[in-house]
């Protein structure tokens, strides 16, 4: 079992004008851009009306094999590696797990996931489950899983292997340090190199649509207004600039 040092992080003004584009939008923009494989699968939001943007801490889970790991963990908690991936949270980071869509193993339970928040984490992304289900909702953090279990994170049949290393996490890969986009359509990595470009065309895109937006709650033609036409752009250009003054 290994683990790798800190992630890098974006500056601060990253994270907060991808705040303001959304999974759905994010995902759209990366597949034009030639990124196809961005969304999480299989995985929902169990905290309806939470959306996250940060830095991903990355922890993978490999099956259980008696010659590599001996669960003896819990006599020296040290050993215990999905702590240490904890160790390195930072305000605004998102700790996203590789568990291999297990259902019968809680990667955190309700005091691991108090420290997370307490660490300023703003939640998970995890291709498995958590336990202690009903304690971890009075956390209040984000939480993107496939579902929960009473088993705590080895009872089963893996084990955590690495922390900060690239995973597979929902069909996707993630590598320590993507940024996560994560709201109640799902969640989404955005790759660390793609986020300038991405910024450029969501920023217009969500601009445009709000004045689409307008347009078709007043009755305005969906062949005019959605996608924005080339006829329609003089007038969402007149629209935008009363905006601004």
């Amino acid at each position: 079992m290994t683990h790798t040092p800190d992630i890098t992080r974006p500056d601060r003004s990253v994270i907060e004008a991808l705040s303001g584009i959304g999974s759905a939008t994010a995902s759209a923009e990366l597949h034009r851009l030639g990124i196809r494989n961005t969304h999480i699968e299989g995985l929902t939001s169990w905290t309806p009306g939470k959306s996250i943007v940060g830095p991903a801490i990355t922890l993978q889970f490999m099956p259980l094999r008696e010659d590599v790991y001996q669960d003896d963990e819990y006599g020296d908690p040290e050993a215990q590696l999905h702590r240490h991936a904890l160790y390195h949270v930072q305000d605004g980071d998102v700790v996203v797990v590789d568990a291999r869509g297990k259902l019968d193993s809680g990667v955190f339970g309700e005091m691991m996931m108090t420290y997370l928040k307490g660490r300023g984490g703003q939640g998970v992304v995890i291709d498995g489950a958590l336990r202690d289900w009903p304690n971890i909702q009075k956390v209040d953090i984000g939480c993107w899983i496939r579902g929960v279990t009473p088993n705590y994170h080895t009872q089963r049949d893996i084990f955590p292997y690495a922390v900060n290393v690239p995973i597979a996490c929902g069909n996707c890969y993630v590598a320590p340090g993507d940024i996560m986009v994560a709201d109640d359509d799902g969640a989404v990595v955005v790759p660390v190199g793609m986020v300038d470009a991405l910024l450029e065309r969501a920023v217009s895109h969500v601009e445009w649509e709000e004045f689409s937006r307008l347009k078709l709650s007043e009755g305005g033609d969906l062949r005019r207004y959605y996608p924005l036409s080339d006829d329609a752009r003089p007038e969402y250009e007149a629209w935008k600039a009363k905006q601004t003054s």
